[in-house]
């Protein structure tokens, strides 16, 4: 796992979902904000509290959890 420390979980912010700094900006939202085409520029913009390594992380974040393998584990 990538050093993500800016990634925080907090059942009390958005329901526990990753945010970035305990902010109510979740990782989901700047993913999706990347995938349908907006600049690091004008997310920035759009959101003034984050910094351009939220950004980062943020896509390191998304990434890892694509490739994490979840096992199901059933009782012998």
């Amino acid at each position: 796992m990538p050093e993500l420390n800016r990634i925080t979980f907090n059942p009390a912010v958005m329901g526990g979902k990753p945010c970035l700094r305990g902010l109510r900006v979740t990782v989901g939202v700047l993913v999706g904000l990347v995938a349908s085409g907006h600049s690091r520029a004008r997310i920035l913009e759009l959101y003034p509290c984050l910094e351009p390594e939220d950004i980062d992380q943020a896509l390191s974040y998304a990434a890892w959890r694509v490739e994490e393998v979840e096992a199901v584990l059933i009782p012998a």
